[in-house]
């Protein structure tokens, strides 16, 4: 991914009203981010841990979603997938991230949902930069290029739903 700049991801947010992304936290790290080893750019909001954000490059310029995260269930650990990279955690390591749909359908209140890594790093999973512990990746025999291609379809098909109307 090339590095964003503060322009660039303020102004890809296409499910947020302009004073939203006025509004909404920046990393701080945005020059130490590995933006070589990232296929998208995720971030929780440190004053709000419910909020989530991330930015894909595409066609047409970057695609950014606010998110919000489902609260966590209480009760016995469980593992978990994450439905972009496939990732397993155990305990609270996958969330049920939520973005209101853009334009008339998010006015509306519709919203889609997906499954991810709740601190974002789906990139640095797949090329083994951070490790979940014990299973977190399953072996496969597709290579990483492939592994890469899948996360970012399976992140095409999110985005593409909540930009549909």
């Amino acid at each position: 991914m090339v590095p964003l700049t503060e322009h660039d991801i303020r102004a890809s947010f296409v499910n947020c009203t302009k004073g939203e992304t006025k509004r909404l936290a920046l990393p701080r790290d945005l020059t130490e981010r590995p933006w070589a080893d990232l296929d998208f750019l995720g971030w929780r909001d440190p004053a709000a841990p419910q909020r989530a954000y991330l930015v894909v490059e595409s066609d047409q310029g970057a695609v950014g979603v606010a998110l919000r995260l489902a609260a966590p269930s209480a009760g016995r650990a469980r593992r978990s997938m994450c439905s972009l990279c496939l990732t397993n955690h155990s305990g609270d390591g996958v969330s049920l991230m939520t973005a209101r749909k853009a334009g008339r359908a998010g006015q509306q209140g519709n919203s889609v949902g997906v499954y991810i890594c709740t601190d974002l790093a789906c990139s640095l999973y797949l090329r083994g930069r951070k490790q979940t512990g014990l299973g977190g990746r399953l072996h496969e025999s597709i290579t990483l290029a492939e592994k890469i291609d899948r996360t970012r379809a399976n992140l095409v098909g999110f985005l593409d739903k909540v930009v549909a109307g």
